[in-house]
């Protein structure tokens, strides 16, 4: 991974999703508004370029729930240093707000 990832528009918009708080695939789609196609492939990206973590949670709990398990993730050191320079290169990002406690 490069010491100093450029991120491009996408990936910072989802980077700061998950930052608020949003951490599993379909929730950061929900509020991005951006598909299935491009989402989950920047995830997976995003993993491998150290941004994000992610782990699968319990089969008995999704059983539970009666849903499918989710994989949730969480901004890494590295990622959130390259939000910060991309909340600076992208004004629209550093202005997106999307609190969890706020979604309808």
């Amino acid at each position: 991974m490069a010491e100093n990832p450029r991120l491009s528009h996408t990936a910072a918009l989802m980077l700061k999703t998950l930052k608020s708080g949003h951490s599993y695939g379909f929730e950061i789609m929900e509020v991005t508004g951006l598909p299935s196609g491009t989402v989950y492939p920047a995830l997976r990206r995003m993993e491998n370029d150290g941004l994000i973590d992610g782990g699968w949670e319990s089969e008995a709990k999704a059983r539970k729930e009666d849903r499918p398990a989710r994989r949730y993730y969480k901004v890494t050191k590295v990622g959130q240093l390259a939000l910060v320079e991309a909340e600076k290169r992208y004004p629209l990002i550093a202005a997106f707000v999307s609190e969890k406690a706020v979604k309808a």
